[in-house]
């Protein structure tokens, strides 16, 4: 864990409970869901705390799976650049970094 572990996290965990600060991604196959599946994923990305050192090595809070009616999920957060082409330099300030959380099925990533 970084020092600057502790914000990071708190800007991820900010960012995947409300989906406000940063781009929400689904890929194809989560976007194929039926509406009502697709809602009760998105609400269980939202309420995810499942973090262990096996799914977050890191402390940030930036990958979780989820298991929702047969099928498994995963979800990831990405740090770019205020450009969106480049990787951030500093993930844990906002004013440098752009968020995007990507939902996928399993098979997807």
């Amino acid at each position: 864990m970084t020092d600057k572990a502790p914000e990071i996290r708190r800007l991820n965990d900010a960012f995947r409970r409300t989906f406000i600060g940063g781009h929400v991604v689904l890929t194809s196959g989560v976007a194929a869901l039926a509406e009502t599946e697709r809602r009760a994923l998105l609400r269980s990305v939202r309420a995810f705390e499942a973090f262990n050192s096996d799914n977050d090595p890191h402390a940030e809070h930036d990958f979780g799976a989820i298991d929702l009616e047969g099928s498994r999920f995963f979800w990831k957060i990405d740090y770019y650049g205020a450009d969106m082409q480049s990787g951030s330099p500093d993930p844990s300030n906002p004013e440098v970094t752009r968020r995007a959380l990507t939902i996928m099925r399993a098979e997807e990533y």
